[in-house]
Protein backbone atom coordinates (compact mmCIF):
# COMPACT_ATOMS: atom_id res chain seq x y z
CA UNK A 1 0.00 0.00 0.00
CA UNK A 2 2.78 2.31 0.71
CA UNK A 3 5.07 1.53 -2.80
CA UNK A 4 2.68 4.23 -5.04
CA UNK A 5 3.73 6.67 -2.32
CA UNK A 6 6.85 5.84 -2.30
CA UNK A 7 7.86 5.75 -5.68
CA UNK A 8 6.23 9.03 -6.45
CA UNK A 9 8.33 10.47 -3.44
CA UNK A 10 11.27 8.41 -5.33
CA UNK A 11 10.70 9.87 -9.13
CA UNK A 12 9.99 13.44 -7.82
CA UNK A 13 11.28 14.82 -4.52
CA UNK A 14 14.40 11.58 -4.15
CA UNK A 15 15.68 11.31 -7.81
CA UNK A 16 15.82 15.12 -8.50
CA UNK A 17 18.08 16.01 -5.26
CA UNK A 18 20.39 12.82 -6.04
CA UNK A 19 20.38 14.41 -9.97
CA UNK A 20 21.40 18.04 -8.69
CA UNK A 21 23.92 16.22 -6.40
CA UNK A 22 25.92 14.88 -9.39
CA UNK A 23 25.27 18.11 -11.72
CA UNK A 24 26.51 19.75 -9.24
CA UNK A 25 30.12 18.58 -9.21
CA UNK A 26 30.05 18.07 -13.14
CA UNK A 27 29.28 20.27 -16.09
CA UNK A 28 26.27 20.07 -17.66
CA UNK A 29 25.04 21.17 -21.37
CA UNK A 30 22.14 18.40 -21.54
CA UNK A 31 23.45 17.54 -25.27
CA UNK A 32 26.32 15.63 -24.57
CA UNK A 33 28.25 13.58 -21.73
CA UNK A 34 28.87 15.35 -18.42
CA UNK A 35 31.84 16.34 -18.04
CA UNK A 36 33.68 15.97 -14.10
CA UNK A 37 34.35 19.31 -13.00
CA UNK A 38 34.72 18.31 -9.26
CA UNK A 39 34.93 21.71 -6.60
CA UNK A 40 35.14 23.51 -9.09
CA UNK A 41 31.88 24.82 -9.27
CA UNK A 42 31.78 25.56 -5.84
CA UNK A 43 34.52 27.43 -6.18
CA UNK A 44 33.11 29.47 -8.71
CA UNK A 45 29.66 29.99 -6.49
CA UNK A 46 32.04 30.88 -3.79
CA UNK A 47 34.13 33.48 -5.43
CA UNK A 48 31.38 35.05 -7.07
CA UNK A 49 30.92 38.50 -6.20
CA UNK A 50 27.22 38.33 -6.31
CA UNK A 51 26.87 35.77 -3.88
CA UNK A 52 27.67 38.37 -0.96
CA UNK A 53 24.83 40.27 -2.53
CA UNK A 54 22.33 37.94 -2.96
CA UNK A 55 23.20 36.36 0.79
CA UNK A 56 23.34 40.24 2.21
CA UNK A 57 19.53 40.88 0.26
CA UNK A 58 18.51 37.41 1.27
CA UNK A 59 19.48 38.23 4.99
CA UNK A 60 17.44 41.58 4.93
CA UNK A 61 14.43 40.06 3.32
CA UNK A 62 14.48 37.39 5.92
CA UNK A 63 14.49 39.79 9.03
CA UNK A 64 11.96 41.90 7.44
CA UNK A 65 9.55 38.95 7.05
CA UNK A 66 10.12 37.71 10.51
CA UNK A 67 9.60 41.14 12.12
CA UNK A 68 7.02 42.78 10.22
CA UNK A 69 5.58 39.29 8.66
CA UNK A 70 5.39 36.91 11.39
CA UNK A 71 4.00 38.14 14.64
CA UNK A 72 0.74 39.50 11.75
CA UNK A 73 -0.77 36.17 11.48
CA UNK A 74 -0.52 35.32 15.12
CA UNK A 75 -1.99 38.68 16.35
CA UNK A 76 -5.25 38.29 13.41
CA UNK A 77 -5.79 34.57 14.54
CA UNK A 78 -5.71 35.81 18.21
CA UNK A 79 -8.68 38.38 17.13
CA UNK A 80 -10.43 36.31 15.07
CA UNK A 81 -10.63 33.83 17.83
CA UNK A 82 -12.17 36.49 20.08
CA UNK A 83 -15.83 36.25 17.89
CA UNK A 84 -17.47 32.97 16.74
CA UNK A 85 -19.96 31.87 15.08
CA UNK A 86 -20.55 33.15 11.48
CA UNK A 87 -18.16 36.29 12.17
CA UNK A 88 -15.42 33.76 12.81
CA UNK A 89 -15.35 31.65 9.93
CA UNK A 90 -16.27 35.18 7.21
CA UNK A 91 -12.99 36.49 9.02
CA UNK A 92 -10.76 33.61 8.66
CA UNK A 93 -12.02 33.21 5.17
CA UNK A 94 -11.01 36.66 4.33
CA UNK A 95 -7.95 36.50 6.10
CA UNK A 96 -7.00 33.07 3.87
CA UNK A 97 -8.16 35.03 0.46
CA UNK A 98 -5.11 36.33 -0.48
CA UNK A 99 -3.70 32.60 -0.17
CA UNK A 100 -5.77 31.19 -3.00
CA UNK A 101 -5.52 34.18 -5.61
CA UNK A 102 -2.53 33.16 -8.14
CA UNK A 103 0.93 34.35 -7.25
CA UNK A 104 1.28 35.60 -10.73
CA UNK A 105 -1.91 37.68 -10.74
CA UNK A 106 -1.02 39.18 -7.22
CA UNK A 107 2.18 40.20 -7.92
CA UNK A 108 1.16 41.90 -11.26
CA UNK A 109 -1.74 43.94 -9.30
CA UNK A 110 1.25 44.56 -6.31
CA UNK A 111 3.28 46.32 -8.99
CA UNK A 112 0.22 48.46 -9.88
CA UNK A 113 -0.07 49.42 -6.50
CA UNK A 114 3.61 50.25 -6.37
CA UNK A 115 3.57 52.02 -9.56
CA UNK A 116 6.33 54.79 -8.85
CA UNK A 117 4.55 57.33 -11.01
CA UNK A 118 2.73 60.86 -9.22
CA UNK A 119 -0.34 58.96 -10.80
CA UNK A 120 0.30 55.30 -8.78
CA UNK A 121 -2.55 54.17 -7.05
CA UNK A 122 -0.23 54.33 -3.73
CA UNK A 123 1.40 57.27 -4.55
CA UNK A 124 -2.08 58.92 -5.02
CA UNK A 125 -3.69 58.00 -1.78
CA UNK A 126 -0.28 58.98 -0.04
CA UNK A 127 -0.15 61.90 -1.95
CA UNK A 128 -3.64 63.24 -0.53
CA UNK A 129 -2.21 62.75 2.84
CA UNK A 130 0.96 65.34 1.22
CA UNK A 131 3.20 62.54 0.99
CA UNK A 132 5.65 61.20 -1.73
CA UNK A 133 5.68 59.83 -4.54
CA UNK A 134 8.13 57.31 -3.76
CA UNK A 135 9.82 55.43 -6.39
CA UNK A 136 9.37 52.29 -4.35
CA UNK A 137 10.24 49.15 -6.58
CA UNK A 138 12.51 51.38 -8.78
CA UNK A 139 14.18 52.52 -5.50
CA UNK A 140 17.25 50.38 -4.22
CA UNK A 141 15.95 51.13 -0.23
CA UNK A 142 12.29 50.61 -0.78
CA UNK A 143 12.26 47.63 -3.21
CA UNK A 144 12.91 45.03 -0.71
CA UNK A 145 10.68 46.25 2.06
CA UNK A 146 7.82 46.66 -0.64
CA UNK A 147 8.35 42.91 -1.30
CA UNK A 148 8.31 42.09 2.15
CA UNK A 149 5.05 43.93 2.07
CA UNK A 150 3.45 41.93 -0.58
CA UNK A 151 5.05 38.43 0.32
CA UNK A 152 3.48 39.22 3.71
CA UNK A 153 0.28 39.66 2.24
CA UNK A 154 0.35 36.97 0.09
CA UNK A 155 1.37 34.08 2.97
CA UNK A 156 -0.22 35.51 6.47
CA UNK A 157 -3.42 33.56 5.38
CA UNK A 158 -2.47 29.89 5.77
CA UNK A 159 -0.75 30.96 9.13
CA UNK A 160 -3.89 32.44 10.66
CA UNK A 161 -5.68 29.24 10.12
CA UNK A 162 -2.99 27.24 11.62
CA UNK A 163 -3.02 29.47 14.60
CA UNK A 164 -6.40 29.12 14.59
CA UNK A 165 -6.38 25.55 14.46
CA UNK A 166 -3.75 25.46 17.72
CA UNK A 167 -5.94 28.10 19.72
CA UNK A 168 -9.18 25.80 19.96
CA UNK A 169 -6.88 23.39 22.12
CA UNK A 170 -6.29 26.34 24.81
CA UNK A 171 -8.82 25.42 27.73
CA UNK A 172 -11.35 28.37 28.53
CA UNK A 173 -10.82 27.50 32.23
CA UNK A 174 -7.25 28.55 32.12
CA UNK A 175 -8.81 32.04 30.51
CA UNK A 176 -11.06 32.15 33.37
CA UNK A 177 -9.02 31.26 36.33
CA UNK A 178 -6.72 34.18 34.72
CA UNK A 179 -9.55 36.32 34.75
CA UNK A 180 -10.38 35.89 37.99
CA UNK A 181 -7.28 36.48 39.28
CA UNK A 182 -7.12 40.24 37.65
CA UNK A 183 -5.29 39.66 34.31
CA UNK A 184 -6.28 41.59 31.26
CA UNK A 185 -6.82 40.78 28.15
CA UNK A 186 -3.29 41.24 27.02
CA UNK A 187 -1.89 39.34 30.52
CA UNK A 188 -3.96 36.64 29.27
CA UNK A 189 -2.40 36.87 26.13
CA UNK A 190 0.94 36.72 27.31
CA UNK A 191 0.18 33.96 29.86
CA UNK A 192 -2.12 32.05 28.71
CA UNK A 193 -2.42 32.08 25.13
CA UNK A 194 1.52 32.37 23.72
CA UNK A 195 2.35 29.60 26.39
CA UNK A 196 0.24 27.00 25.22
CA UNK A 197 0.58 26.99 21.89
CA UNK A 198 4.13 27.91 21.95
CA UNK A 199 5.39 24.99 20.21
CA UNK A 200 3.40 25.92 17.06
CA UNK A 201 4.53 29.31 17.00
CA UNK A 202 8.29 28.06 17.28
CA UNK A 203 7.65 25.11 14.42
CA UNK A 204 6.16 28.48 12.79
CA UNK A 205 9.22 30.70 12.58
CA UNK A 206 11.43 27.74 11.59
CA UNK A 207 9.44 27.17 8.45
CA UNK A 208 9.30 30.85 7.91
CA UNK A 209 12.70 31.33 8.37
CA UNK A 210 13.42 28.43 5.77
CA UNK A 211 10.38 29.95 3.53
CA UNK A 212 12.24 33.22 3.48
CA UNK A 213 15.40 32.25 2.98
CA UNK A 214 14.15 30.88 -0.80
CA UNK A 215 12.12 33.35 -1.77
CA UNK A 216 12.43 33.45 -5.47
CA UNK A 217 8.79 34.37 -6.94
CA UNK A 218 8.25 38.11 -5.54
CA UNK A 219 11.94 39.53 -6.74
CA UNK A 220 11.58 37.93 -10.18
CA UNK A 221 8.35 39.29 -10.92
CA UNK A 222 8.37 42.48 -9.32
CA UNK A 223 11.86 43.87 -9.64
CA UNK A 224 14.09 40.91 -11.99
CA UNK A 225 16.75 41.29 -9.01
CA UNK A 226 16.98 45.20 -9.65
CA UNK A 227 17.65 47.90 -9.62
CA UNK A 228 20.91 47.76 -8.65
CA UNK A 229 20.76 43.87 -7.72
CA UNK A 230 19.44 45.48 -4.50
CA UNK A 231 16.64 42.36 -4.19
CA UNK A 232 18.92 39.80 -5.80
CA UNK A 233 17.89 36.63 -3.89
CA UNK A 234 20.15 33.62 -3.30
CA UNK A 235 17.20 31.52 -5.32
CA UNK A 236 17.62 34.16 -8.09
CA UNK A 237 20.95 33.59 -8.72
CA UNK A 238 20.71 30.15 -9.03
CA UNK A 239 18.18 31.20 -11.75
CA UNK A 240 20.80 33.42 -12.92
CA UNK A 241 23.02 30.73 -13.23
CA UNK A 242 21.42 28.48 -14.75
CA UNK A 243 18.48 30.17 -17.14
CA UNK A 244 19.79 33.98 -17.16
CA UNK A 245 21.86 33.56 -20.33
CA UNK A 246 25.08 32.08 -18.21
CA UNK A 247 23.83 28.24 -18.66
CA UNK A 248 25.64 26.88 -15.77
CA UNK A 249 23.86 24.15 -14.13
CA UNK A 250 26.89 22.97 -12.40
CA UNK A 251 27.40 26.45 -10.46
CA UNK A 252 23.10 26.51 -9.90
CA UNK A 253 23.33 22.90 -8.59
CA UNK A 254 26.46 23.97 -6.69
CA UNK A 255 24.67 26.89 -4.99
CA UNK A 256 21.56 24.95 -3.98
CA UNK A 257 23.83 22.07 -2.43
CA UNK A 258 25.26 25.10 -0.66
CA UNK A 259 21.94 26.29 0.42
CA UNK A 260 20.65 23.13 1.61
CA UNK A 261 23.32 22.80 3.89
CA UNK A 262 23.35 25.79 5.59
CA UNK A 263 19.74 25.57 6.41
CA UNK A 264 20.31 22.17 7.15
CA UNK A 265 22.62 23.29 9.75
CA UNK A 266 20.29 26.70 10.90
CA UNK A 267 17.55 24.19 11.42
CA UNK A 268 19.32 22.08 13.83
CA UNK A 269 21.24 24.47 15.82
CA UNK A 270 17.47 26.25 16.15
CA UNK A 271 16.20 23.31 17.28
CA UNK A 272 19.13 22.66 19.99
CA UNK A 273 18.68 26.19 21.23
CA UNK A 274 14.81 25.70 20.69
CA UNK A 275 14.43 22.38 22.97
CA UNK A 276 14.26 23.67 26.38
CA UNK A 277 10.99 25.82 24.88
CA UNK A 278 9.32 22.79 23.46
CA UNK A 279 8.84 20.74 26.50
Amino acid sequence: MALPALLTFAVFSWWPIIRGLSMSVHRTTFVGPDAWAGPNNFEYVLTDPRLVTATLNTAEFAVLAIVFGFPLPLTLAVIVSTVSGRARRLFAALAYLPVIVPPVVAILLWKLLFDPGPTGLLNTVLGAAGLGPFAWLNSPELAMPSIVAQATWAGAGTSVLIYLAALTSVRAELYEAAALDGAGVLNRIWHVTLPQIRNVILVMLLLQIIGATQVFTEPFLMTGGGPEDSTLTILLLMYRYAFGGEGDYGAATALGALLAVVLAALSGIYLRLTRRWQQ
